[in-house]
């Protein structure tokens, strides 16, 4: 019986390792897999590359990740937020490496990822310091740069409901990078706020196919007020 739901969010992520690269869904809050962040930092995996819209904010989510010091690597579009300052200091410190992506590239690089594509083309970022080293080419009497495709070990996603297949739906705009990064990740651990049986969840909402998750635990708001205390 295929059954992907896992009884606590530390059991989830047991197999991190040091070095891991890791896609994490979220555009501002919406869509942050807080609690599997933090589960993240508990189990101790350090060295990480993280791949995700922004750098964190504040004191949890990815900020509390570069907090922690278990960072080497961002790939994002927005490395400064309001109160980003834990990246800012540790970037100024040299502890940690900026990869900067136009999110439309970054959007662009992961789908390429998940849909086994070598590489694509796009005019975003011609003729710029983005572009510097990268193969460009003419199509059509327009300049394009080549990117490649972003892969990542694991992804953290967040979404609101799960059947133990792994089928989801998300909530609104908290959908964003989640569904392209399932697709491009090695291993896909998802938090979701409801368990379903199967067949309650309407075909026609299944945002995420089972096929690309391999991991979901239940995250309510009761059990996320749990484990922070």
């Amino acid at each position: 019986m295929i059954n992907k739901i896992k009884r606590s969010i530390a059991e989830a992520v047991a197999d991190l390792h040091d070095g891991a690269a890791i896609m994490i869904s979220g555009f501002g809050d919406a869509g942050s897999p807080h609690e599997l962040i933090q589960a993240v930092i508990d189990h101790g995996a350090t060295d990480l590359t993280i791949i995700s819209n922004n750098a964190g904010s504040g004191e949890t989510g990815i900020a509390a990740l570069l907090k922690a010091n278990r960072i080497r690597k961002v790939i994002c579009t927005y490395p400064r937020m309001a109160a980003s300052h834990h990246f800012e200091a540790r970037y100024r410190a040299g502890d940690v490496e900026l990869e900067l992506v136009p999110q439309g590239n970054l959007a662009a690089r992961i789908q390429a990822a998940g849909s086994g594509l070598g590489a694509v083309y796009t005019p975003t970022g011609y003729g710029t310091l983005l572009a510097e080293g990268k193969e460009t080419r003419e199509i059509d009497g327009r300049n394009y740069v080549l990117e490649y495709p972003i892969h990542a070990d694991f992804a953290l996603i967040k979404a609101q409901a799960g059947d133990r297949w792994g089928n989801l739906v998300y909530r609104k705009a908290a959908r964003n990078f989640g569904p392209i990064m399932a697709m491009a990740a090695r291993t896909t651990i998802v938090q979701v706020a409801e368990l379903r049986e199967l067949g309650e969840l309407d075909p026609e909402t299944i945002v995420t196919p089972g096929i690309f998750v391999n991991r979901l635990v239940q995250v309510t708001p009761r059990s996320a007020a749990a484990a922070a205390a």
